[in-house]
């Protein structure tokens, strides 16, 4: 995962900041085909969403909160990867302006820290339902430390399998960029 700070100028009528520069962002080895835009907005602190990844047509992504703040994850499930199995996490929110970007094949997820968030992604490449690998959010494999005990959950994250049992041999097996 990448954590972007974009520059914000800032006076008193509000803000302007610049949301993407594909140059820049290319320059910085992101990757820059971003074919999808998703919104999404959770209506409760303490929501969860995910982890997900696609399989067969992975997806980078682009992240920004429009608003609310989010505790954003992103885990490495590439078997054979020197970080498999391992996460990182960035707080996201409109105040602090953050973008993170993550390359396809890791899974993804957030959990909401305000009343409600906003958040919209740019994906390299469009959802495929029924190519979505679901990874339980408190799987111990994996270990990640979210900031709440009892999450909002939707049923499709409520049956989240563990990494060990019926995912792992659907995981990817290389280290490659997909």
């Amino acid at each position: 995962m990448l954590v972007i700070e974009p520059q914000v100028h800032r006076d008193p009528r509000g803000f302007f900041a610049e949301t993407y520069h594909a140059a820049r962002y290319a320059a910085a080895g992101i990757e820059g085909d971003l074919r999808g835009r998703t919104t999404t907005r959770a209506r409760w602190r303490d929501t969860l969403r995910g982890l997900h990844a696609q399989l067969e047509r992975p997806q980078a992504k682009l992240l920004r909160v429009l608003r609310g703040a989010i505790y954003d994850v992103v885990v490495d499930v590439r078997r054979g990867s020197p970080t498999f199995k391992r996460w990182i996490s960035v707080e996201l929110s409109e105040e602090n302006f953050r973008r993170s970007t993550f390359r396809s094949a890791l899974a993804h997820g957030f959990c909401v820290r305000s009343d409600f968030a906003e958040v919209e992604y740019k994906c390299s490449d469009v959802y495929q339902a029924g190519d979505e690998l679901g990874l339980a959010w408190n799987d111990p494999e994996v270990g990640v430390a979210w900031p709440i005990a009892e999450p909002i959950l939707s049923d499709k994250d409520r049956h989240g399998q563990a990494l060990a049992a019926k995912l792992l041999p659907r995981l990817p097996s290389t280290c490659r960029r997909l």
